[in-house]
């Protein structure tokens, strides 16, 4: 999680909404199974797109090595009249040079340099890592540019339940009448219908060559 969602509920202090959005982000994730959730310290709300956000996550990315990223929409909208977040879109942005700076030594090379080197400017202290240009993907969920999907069906009720955990965050908006189950059944019946499943998640699939 790039930021911990401080600035996300208006009646809440941010240092308290912290907290609390952490504790809820790590019941969401463990509700589909990930064990590990890890929070990168940047300031919610006020992302910029920038070398900052850049640095934070190629380092994470050289850290773990992974084949494909995956990150969230970051077009302006989400295929209608609904604005995108610009901390989603600063994000998106950034993971997509990021992970093509994860392969090049010489950018951002102080996170290279063996630890205890004196000089490293790394604001998360990410040093003695490895170049990493594994990188096959990035997938954009829920674009609307998406053209691949993964079949959701069999897990859907389990996403519902994730969701659900987030339920600080969720009375916070006021949406008094909220459903987790009918919000994410609209887009995955949708989705589902333009790939002949019953129901799925679309990603936007940027491939590195």
């Amino acid at each position: 999680m790039v930021t911990s969602g401080e600035a996300g509920i208006d009646g809440m202090d941010p240092a308290e909404a912290r907290r609390v959005r952490e504790a809820e982000q790590l019941e969401s994730a463990k509700i589909v199974g990930v064990d590990t959730v890890e929070f990168l310290g940047m300031p919610d709300g006020v992302l910029e797109y920038g070398l900052p956000l850049r640095r934070t996550i190629c380092g994470t990315v050289r850290r773990h090595q992974p084949e494909i990223v995956i990150t969230n929409n970051f077009r302006d909208t989400w295929g209608s009249q609904a604005l995108n977040q610009s901390d989603h879109i600063a994000t998106g942005r950034a993971t997509l040079d990021a992970v093509r700076d994860a392969g090049n030594r010489w950018v951002f090379h102080d996170q290279i340099e063996p630890r205890g080197v004196q000089g490293g400017s790394s604001p998360l202290a990410l040093q003695g890592l490895e170049r990493w240009g594994g990188v096959r993907q990035v997938w954009a969920a829920s674009s609307p540019d998406g053209k691949h999907a993964v079949e959701t069906t069999a897990t859907f009720e389990r996403g519902v339940a994730s969701l659900a955990a987030h339920k600080a965050y969720i009375d916070g908006l006021g949406w008094e009448f909220f459903d987790p189950a009918e919000f994410l059944e609209s887009g995955a019946r949708q989705a589902g219908t333009r790939f002949g499943v019953p129901m799925a998640a679309t990603f936007e699939v940027f491939d590195l060559g």
